[in-house]
């Protein structure tokens, strides 16, 4: 009598794509191209995110609704952005759907005239509606105003030595020689704010938000030392008129500063990835798995600092699952410190191709290579 192969049980928990397909899109191709191989195979989606692009998306697969709001953007043109509303009573507001670096109106003008009142505003909206429970996902921001501008369309007033008020831009920020605190949201005392970085930088210094990452929002090499010097100006002032201190924290150096004012409002800082195994249930879906594939647009360095891929691989191991990256691309110079956590890092390119080519026919690529692997992990059953 010949022995019945066991069903294979396979996790697939990517991270999306940027500009090619969503975390669920990935790990439908994956599916798809494992049950090929596999045709018997319990196969159990997990799409991923880390706080950036797709976090929202994500995070409604535990259960909830997506809503839009009209709020101004980065440049203060408005716009309309996509929330979340989960069935736990929380809400989900990814930063760059509001101020992102995708946005072609709010990077059209300067950085430092850029700011986060829409982030604010968006807020405001949802306590009006009585939500106190928030998540923050603040990868992808355009912005570097040390999160004034969400302070301020909070309640926040910033005022000259005339006591005018001052806009919230970080050209505009040393002008500031007074803040009051009277006006800030009330409610916000009885609200629960999560911000989810993988962001450790404090908000201003030389590892700081400005000197760190400004310099992909916009910011010249000869700007940085004026733009600090602002926001430092800005941050000392509204730290003693809150009482509080929040510049060196963990994270206050998140999307361009809007950590540290998140911070100044109390909220709880947890890495993004973390947040969202947790929601989409991937542990559980972990238990009894035999294999868990991973991935990301691209695997770099990068992705050894809290992405979304190497926390379902620490999540797997705990478990005793072996974990294989499948990612758009990998950068060749990580491949050896990448290889240290997966079980196999491969990329579904089958040869020179264009971006273009590799964007429009991602789906398909990722089903071949997945089928391929699936085929050397546990032969053919087909």
């Amino acid at each position: 009598m010949v022995k019945a192969l066991s069903k294979p049980v396979v996790v697939v928990a990517p991270d999306s794509f940027k500009g090619s397909l969503s975390g669920q899109q990935v790990a439908e191709a994956i599916g798809l191209g494992i049950r090929r191989a596999c045709p018997d195979a319990d196969i159990r989606l997990c799409p991923m995110a880390d706080g950036g692009e797709g976090t929202l998306d994500a995070m409604l697969l535990a259960g909830g609704s997506r809503r839009t709001i009209n709020v101004r953007g980065a440049a203060g043109v408005p716009r309309v952005a996509t929330i979340g509303l989960l069935n736990d009573g929380s809400v989900v507001i990814e930063t760059a759907e509001i101020v992102g670096i995708t946005d072609a109106d709010g990077m059209a003008v300067p950085v430092t005239e850029r700011d986060t009142r829409g982030l604010g505003q968006a807020i405001r909206v949802l306590l009006d509606e009585g939500w106190r429970r928030f998540y923050v996902a603040l990868g992808g921001s355009s912005t570097n105003d040390g999160g004034a501008g969400l302070l301020v369309s909070l309640g926040l007033e910033l005022q000259d030595a005339d006591g005018n008020a001052v806009e919230p831009i970080p050209s505009m920020l040393r002008q500031i020689r007074h803040v009051n605190t009277s006006g800030l949201d009330a409610r916000l005392k009885a609200a629960t704010i999560v911000a989810m970085s993988d962001v450790n930088n404090p908000l201003t210094g030389h590892n700081g938000a400005t000197a760190v990452f400004g310099p992909q929002k916009g910011v010249a090499p000869e700007q940085i030392k004026d733009i600090d010097a602002a926001i430092l100006h800005f941050a000392t002032l509204a730290e003693n008129a809150l009482c509080t201190s929040a510049r060196e924290t963990r994270g206050a150096g998140a999307a361009g500063g809007l950590g540290f004012a998140l911070r100044m409002l109390g909220a709880e800082f947890k890495p993004g990835a973390e947040v969202v195994a947790e929601k989409v249930g991937l542990d559980a879906a972990l238990v009894g798995a035999d294999w868990l594939i991973t991935g990301e647009g691209r695997s770099d360095m990068q992705t050894l600092h809290g992405k979304a891929p190497l926390v379902a691989c620490k999540h797997a191991r705990q478990l005793g699952v072996d974990t294989s990256l499948l990612s758009g691309s990998i950068d060749p110079s990580a491949l050896s410190q990448l290889s240290a956590h997966f079980r196999g890092c491969f990329s579904p390119a089958p040869g020179p191709i264009s971006l273009d080519d590799a964007i429009r026919d991602a789906a398909d690529l990722l089903a071949n290579e997945a089928e391929q692997l699936a085929r050397m992990k546990f032969g053919s059953r087909a």
